[in-house]
């Protein structure tokens, strides 16, 4: 019965190794996806309304946060006098509510004496459906930067938002994030004028099969693309999230095809449909959008130049703005007025990606953190996963191989304890043997 019960109970590594792949994220089932996932490791942080009382963010994290209409809310900053820095704004407000043509979200870096460094406004558009939108401002050093901001010190982060009186009044919550340029190799690169001209005609769509991907909800998990027709379905009010790595010298397209919808009505909705492209420091770069009537409809964003860092002295925004390489993001977003025509089923989406041109060299000295396309990006990009997607597989190989180093210990530790107790069987039965011709049992020391 004991020997039974030992081959009944499982190691503690084991157990253990079960249970963390019980606890990995994404393995509960929840009533539905929100409507944006905020990133997790997002640390809580309240505005100010005075620059005095603003609380400081760090390089490399990320927060939450929320602002009133028409609020004007200060966080800081600390920089020194060689580092390039940039701060954005993901304004998320209600899927629900209403917004108008000029709402929108503004961010700027200014210096304690109010001197503004650089500042970066995006509205929802004509469409005036709520979606996620975003602004960044950044403080850079050298040439084409302004002649304040350049010192060492605390600089003020200031997020506004504008809303007119017919809006929703709730709030509306915030994703920030301060990242930090790396420095560059060298005196940097010698090329220090914005281009003139780029490839200005849209290429011929991929030679390839449209396969399926369901994007995400947020920058935070978003769907890693490649160049590729890729089929998907989004249903009014929503909001998909793709991203895809273009490297330095690389130059991206993208359009959307909405399909038909199968309800039989052709009432015509403006700006049904709103693609949006953001650079890898969550900076708004450019979006366009399409009227619907029940039938196909596409839309594309206008060619943009190569990825090249002298994009940056460019003074147009949508130059200035594809500075560096790294996961550039594509939303698309559904407005809820399609509902009221078309019914609230998802309709099909086809998303096209092109990435052009052989990747050239990074000019930064060192680890270039998001600002570059590693292999693991490109292998993310093939796949489809997400970040964490990624992480979570890589999380489950490590349970894997935890569980499969569990088990090795188990089988040489249940060998091993066989192999004893037969030994201690043995020994115990030569002792006790009875003497040949029936004499009495033998005992030690006898």
């Amino acid at each position: 019965m004991k020997r039974q019960r030992s081959r009944g109970r499982v190691a503690p590594a084991v157990v253990a190794a079960m249970c963390a792949v019980a606890a990995l994220p994404g393995q509960a089932h929840a009533a539905g996806p929100p409507a944006y996932a905020f990133d997790p490791d997002a640390r809580n942080v309240q505005g100010a309304e005075t620059n005095a009382a603003a609380s400081v963010l760090e390089a490399g994290k990320v927060y939450r946060s929320s602002i009133g209409p028409d609020g004007k809310l200060y966080y800081r900053v600390e920089l020194d006098n060689v580092t390039n820095a940039y701060v954005s704004a993901v304004a998320v407000p209600k899927s629900d509510g209403s917004v108008a043509y000029r709402d929108g979200i503004t961010v700027s870096i200014r210096d304690l004496n109010d001197s503004q460094c650089s500042s970066n406004r995006t509205n929802f558009g004509s469409g005036e459906a709520p979606r996620p939108i975003t602004a960044y401002a950044h403080r850079t050093i050298g040439k084409g930067s302004s002649t304040t901001c350049q010192e060492t010190g605390r600089y003020d982060v200031l997020v506004e938002r504008e809303s007119k009186a017919t809006s929703s009044p709730e709030a509306w919550d915030l994703e920030l994030r301060f990242v930090q340029e790396p420095q560059l190799k060298g005196g940097g690169p010698t090329e220090t004028t914005a281009p003139k001209d780029w490839p200005s005609s849209t290429p011929a769509p991929p030679d390839a099969e449209p396969q399926k991907r369901t994007g995400g909800t947020s920058y935070y998990d978003a769907t890693s693309l490649r160049t590729g027709e890729w089929v998907d379905e989004i249903a009014p009010g929503q909001t998909r999230f793709y991203r895809v790595p273009v490297d330095w010298g690389q130059q991206i397209y993208a359009s959307t095809v909405l399909s038909n919808s199968t309800s039989g009505a052709t009432d015509f909705i403006g700006n049904a449909l709103t693609l949006s492209l953001d650079n890898p420091a969550q900076g708004h770069i450019a979006d366009t959008s399409l009227s619907y009537s029940g039938k196909s409809a596409t839309t594309s964003l206008r060619p943009l130049p190569p990825v090249a860092y002298r994009n940056r002295y460019d003074f147009s925004p949508q130059v200035s703005s594809l500075r560096f390489a790294g996961w550039y993001y594509l939303s698309v977003t559904l407005s809820p007025k399609v509902a009221e025509s078309y019914g609230k089923d998802p309709i099909a989406l086809t998303t096209t990606v092109q990435v052009r041109n052989e990747p050239g060299p990074s000019p930064y000295e060192g680890d270039p953190g998001i600002f570059a396309v590693t292999d693991k990006d490109k292998e993310l990009a093939e796949s489809g996963h997400s970040a964490p997607k990624a992480a979570e597989s890589a999380t489950m190989q490590v349970v894997a191989a935890g569980a499969l180093g569990a088990g090795t210990v188990l089988v040489l530790g249940l060998g091993a304890w066989t192999l004893l107790a037969r030994r201690r069987a043995a020994a115990t039965t030569g002792q006790h043997q009875q003497p040949p011709y029936g004499g009495p049992p033998q005992q030690q020391g006898w």
